[in-house]
């Protein structure tokens, strides 16, 4: 890989290509989280039904909501000059679990049994939501986030070899 303008070009466009990625990707994660959980309760419960519709509806109105609030944050992030990033696109991206977390709770669902590790680390996640990866949001985006993360290591790593930063 260059390790110049053209290492810094190629992860400006895995940026733009992930942040546009997640936009896609975001709701329809909400509203199939709330739908598995949903479905995955219902059965346990021998209740033998479909997802009650207006729960289906609210969390369609809450992707909706996680993309208008969740996507901009991303985007920023992603868009704003490595040296200068203070978190990560997949650590705002799990914030987004209070969307789908937020219409299970109000359905009256019951907490999922965690593990306690990811009990302490996400306290919040009632229903073990929190994605371990891009690809936990849509498979589509596991290699190109997998590709941002290695353009942003080694533009970093060569930045600081040149003795450079923005």
């Amino acid at each position: 890989m260059d390790t110049g303008p053209d290492a810094e070009a190629r992860l400006g466009q895995l940026a733009r290509e992930l942040a546009d990625g997640i936009d896609r990707a975001i709701a329809p994660w909400v509203e199939r989280s709330v739908q598995r959980v949903l479905e995955a309760w219902t059965a346990q419960a021998g209740r033998g039904q479909a997802p009650d519709p207006v729960v289906l509806a609210t969390a369609a109105e809450a992707g909706r909501r996680a993309r208008r609030e969740i996507s901009p944050q991303i985007r920023d992030l992603l868009l704003t000059d490595v040296d200068h990033q203070r978190t990560t696109p997949l650590a705002i991206l799990r914030t987004a679990v209070r969307y789908p977390t937020d219409v299970l709770r109000a359905a009256g669902v019951p907490p999922v049994a965690r593990d306690p590790v990811a009990r302490r680390q996400f306290p919040d996640d009632d229903y073990d939501l929190v994605p371990g990866s891009f690809g936990d949001l849509d498979p589509s985006l596991h290699d190109l986030g997998i590709a941002w993360g290695a353009a942003k290591a080694f533009v970093f790593t060569q930045r600081r070899r040149r003795g450079e930063s923005a």
